[in-house]
């Protein structure tokens, strides 16, 4: 399983390229390239194995992704013996630790950035932005006052 793709892509031959998510397989098409019958393809899309995208009148349109995991969903089941309850859990495991990884990179992209404009505010700051400032707090503190204030409440509000 990879992670999604990005739209259709220019081959080196001319021909347009299909995204690995794009949903463009009927279910006869879908099932001939997984090598199974499109009943089975029906009873996996039941059991939550593999959903394939909807047509505005409900049909199945399977993508190359899609394909992929049907081919993975039998090679499971018949190499390994992996029953179906087992294979939909490898499949959500897998899907989160995708979308895990997807989040660790955007982390990873963000912390460089901070750090970068860290490393920038400090060199503006070396290099005489805030010259006036050398040996000051950014913010100025106010001394703490040692007046005693009293309140009394006024006649009115008695």
């Amino acid at each position: 399983m990879s992670a999604p793709g990005t739209g259709s892509r220019e081959r080196a031959d001319g021909a347009r390229a299909v995204a690995d998510d794009a949903p463009v397989f009927v279910i006869s098409v879908a099932a001939q390239l997984a090598g199974m019958h499109a009943q089975t393809l029906r009873q996996y899309d039941r059991l939550g194995l593999v959903t394939p995208g909807r047509t505005p009148g409900g049909g199945r349109r399977y993508s190359p992704r899609d394909v992929a995991l049907l081919r993975e969903v039998q090679r499971l089941s018949q190499e390994d013996g992996v029953n179906l309850a087992g294979i939909k859990r490898i499949i959500d495991l897998e899907s989160r630790v995708e979308a895990l990884q997807q989040r660790v990179h955007e982390l990873i992209d963000e912390l460089e950035r901070s750090e970068h404009r860290r490393m920038s505010a400090e060199s503006a700051m070396a290099s005489g932005y805030g010259r006036d400032l050398v040996g000051t707090d950014l913010v100025p503190l106010r001394q703490a006052s040692a007046a005693l204030v009293v309140w009394r409440p006024r006649e009115s509000q008695r």
